[in-house]
């Protein structure tokens, strides 16, 4: 890799010196267009289809981007709800699309899958300012069109990456703020050379100590990209590489921590002194340290640390007006752990036999543990398009990937030796997946104000596990699954600036490695199945902008989680039968004035598990209670999510933005009990931008980022779990605080 990037970044040099106006290049009939709008045509909603999106332009994501993991640029669209383990948008952060987490919601990046092909999340840390190369980004909510990569159970995020410039340009985008926050971005590019090349590049460092103690960030990336455009083909290279390093804050800060209750927190500190081991400094530093920013945990090198690579050849090649082809290679490699001390720890959890000193055997020592990942994910996805005529075009698309990962385990140091070297594996196992599918979309016109299609996808999954899990536990795991995904729908316009959609689609999806893994001996969890209806209106005049959509999201043997724990006392999730999602949501944007715009959205939903059981542990008799529940509310899905932005341009170089988001409270688990629970929260930010420039320069761009103005107190995600013990029931909630008034500075520079 190394040689690669030492090899483009001579060649972006002397690039610089001899690039010429770029050309428009044409492609698709009657359209001029670049590669990077074709490689994912095949997979992206427009204005004929009835499928519920929210386009974003490259201006749209550059005026919100200070720095913040790319979740948080996409914090004011419809449904959408953000979080972060630090607190700021730093570091680990998350993304929920109607209430539906990372794992169900498909992301692709030029087509190419992004999701983790095994847990099937997609971790943003590991792609560290990705957004300052990205040109545009396409969000769908629901199952949307045939796209690569596991189901959208909530939706998918289309992203397309940095399009050739027509000018050579360079910049210098610099971000400081609160909790020591910096971001530094150096972007150059060529322009077209010789009617024929082009070569952009960026590299960038974020470094964070985050608003929750310790939660440090230290985060670097680059982009590589270059693209040579024949009269009727277009190939393009991408290589972009992140590397991170967090400090650990996912266990949360318990309820009675966050909320100041000392004899709640004395009882959590004696319900978990024999599980979590807590030494004096561990005690101190719960009782002593903020309420909103405490954490757990005080080893200095309790880090995750990752390393990813991405590799993306993308080719486009237009065999006539009405006929063409797109396809793309890929290959990333990602390699890294997280090192945690575990105090106490027994032997035997390692397979490890007790040392005997003096005569006698030792059970317990404090070890430093590391958890590794090593994995290679590789493929080629294609879309042949063909036009016979104005109102018929046809897709015949797909995908083939490969996934192979190592998991293995090590024990750095050991307070009392055993017999395990520091680098051996105390456990190891390897995984294999394969991905197959195809498709085929037709859209057809019958009249000129209407239009109809189909899309029916083929989807094919081998997955296996073998060797021996964290826990010892022998792994022989394989699943062989067969998906069928159909799509029907149609668009009418009423006249040229209104139309009205519907669709019914069908998205089927596998477990992850979990679900396979922490299952009860001899249980199996199904595959999930989702019946997903949209029905809407769209507007669009020169000044007004809006959509209403309804939807229905219909779940068959969904995973949820239960509280239910496997025979090695590992929580799983499990299958039920029926469970749902309907509502309403509303995108708009008026141009009132040159002056003055107004942004706003709404989500208003109804989220309902039809027959839940959930399971605790009862630590007085053994085993687990149960108890059963109707028609309750889906974790982490708010009734309402509504947004709003009004924007003021005070003279023509000079706006300020104000936004405000409400999320209405949520449950987090499947029960609805109000002690469960993350409560509703209203925060207002204000952006302000100055824009200027002088000889030599094109732009100068100051902006402030003012975050939660108002300094409201509240938490964006959580976790619960109760327990039986003493005759006395106890619930555990534990919290993830956000960071209250904060601001980030920008400096962009732009030659």
């Amino acid at each position: 890799m190394k040689k690669l990037i030492i090899a483009l970044s001579v060649l972006l040099a002397p690039a610089l010196l001899n690039a010429q106006t770029k050309p428009k290049v044409k492609i698709a009939r009657d359209t001029t267009t670049t590669l990077d709008e074709i490689i994912v045509k095949s997979t992206r909603a427009t204005e004929k289809s009835a499928t519920t999106y929210k386009n974003l332009n490259k201006q749209e994501i550059e005026v919100n981007n200070f720095g913040q993991d790319l979740p948080f640029l996409l914090n004011n669209t419809p449904g959408v709800v953000v979080t972060s383990d630090a607190g700021a948008g730093v570091g680990y952060t998350g993304i929920r699309i109607r209430g539906s987490d990372a794992t169900r919601v498909n992301v692709t990046i030029n087509g190419i899958p992004y999701n983790d092909s095994e847990s099937q999340g997609s971790f943003w840390v590991n792609m560290p300012d990705f957004a300052s190369s990205v040109d545009n980004i396409q969000i769908q909510r629901g199952v949307g069109t045939s796209t690569n990569g596991a189901g959208a159970f909530g939706g998918s995020i289309n992203i397309q990456t940095t399009a050739t410039s027509a000018q050579p340009y360079a910049e210098l985008n610099n971000s400081f703020g609160s909790f020591n926050t910096w971001k530094n971005t150096v972007k150059i590019g060529t322009g077209l050379i010789n009617d024929k090349f082009s070569f952009d590049g960026r590299l960038s460092r974020i470094k964070s100590d985050g608003f929750i103690d310790r939660a440090a960030s230290d985060l670097k990336s680059f982009f590589l990209s270059g693209a040579y455009y024949g009269k009727t083909d277009l190939l393009r290279i991408n290589v972009f590489s992140g590397t991170e390093r967090t400090y650990q804050a996912w266990n949360g800060v318990p309820e009675a921590k966050l909320r100041g209750d000392v004899t709640g927190l004395n009882t959590h500190y004696n319900n978990n002194i024999d599980y979590l081991y807590y030494t004096q400094a561990d005690r101190d530093n719960l009782f002593s340290a903020d309420n909103r920013t405490y954490n757990q945990f005080t080893y200095k090198d309790q880090t995750d640390n990752y390393w990813q690579n991405h590799y993306q050849a993308l080719y486009a090649k237009e065999f006539s007006e009405q006929f063409s082809f797109n396809a793309a290679l890929h290959y990333t490699d990602g390699k890294g752990y997280f090192e945690e001390l575990k105090p106490k720890a027994k032997f035997s959890a390692y397979g490890l036999p007790n040392p005997v000193i003096n005569g006698s055997a030792l059970t317990r020592t404090d070890l430093i543990r590391r958890r590794w990942l090593d994995n290679d994910f590789y493929g080629a996805t294609y879309a042949f398009n063909y036009q016979p005529q104005t109102n018929l075009t046809f897709t015949l698309g797909g995908a083939y990937n490969e996934y192979k990962g190592k998991h293995f385990g090590q024990i750095i140091w050991s307070q009392v030796a055993s017999t395990l070297n520091n680098a051996d594996h105390y456990y190891d196992n390897k995984a294999n997946k394969t991905d197959f599918n195809i498709y085929g979309k037709v859209n057809y016109s019958p009249v000129d104000k209407l239009s109809l299609f189909a899309d029916l996808q083929y989807r094919k999954i081998d997955y296996s596990i073998n060797g021996t899990e964290k826990n010892i536990n022998l792994l022989a795991i394989k699943d062989n699954l067969d998906f069928f995904n159909p799509k029907i729908g149609s668009t009418y316009f009423i006249n040229p600036s209104s139309n009205v959609y519907a669709s019914l689609s069908v998205a089927n999806k596998e477990p992850n490695r979990d679900d396979y893994i922490n299952t009860e001996p001899g249980i199996s969890p199904k595959k999930e199945r989702l019946n997903n209806v949209e029905t809407g209106y769209r507007f669009k005049n020169k000044a007004f902008n809006a959509g209403l959509n309804l939807y229905g999201m219909f779940y068959k043997d969904q995973l949820v989680v239960t509280g239910k724990i496997n025979d090695v006392g590992e929580y799983y999730r499990q299958n039920v039968d029926k469970s749902y999602r309907i509502g309403a949501e509303l995108d708009a944007s008026y141009q009132i004035s040159s002056k003055l715009a107004i942004n706003a959205n709404a989500a208003l939903s109804k989220n309902k598990v039809k027959n839940f059981t959930e399971f605790f542990d009862d630590y007085d008799n053994g085993g687990q209670q149960t108890v059963n529940y109707s028609s309750t509310d889906i974790s982490f899905s708010p009734n309402q999510v509504l947004f709003g932005e009004v924007v003021y341009k005070l003279f023509s170089n000079f706006a300020v933005a104000l936004q405000s988001k409400y999320v209405s409270k949520q449950y987090m688990d499947n029960t609805q009990n109000e002690g469960r629970k993350l409560n509703a929260y209203w925060v207002n930010n204000a952006r302000l931008g100055y824009d200027f420039s002088f000889k030599g320069v094109k732009n100068v761009n100051l902006g402030v980022l003012a975050n939660n103005l108002l300094n409201k107190k509240y938490e964006s995600n959580g976790y619960t779990y109760r327990f039986l013990s003493g005759g006395d029931v106890y619930t555990e909630n534990f919290y993830f605080p956000q960071a209250g008034t904060n601001f980030l500075v920008s400096l962009n520079v732009k030659f």
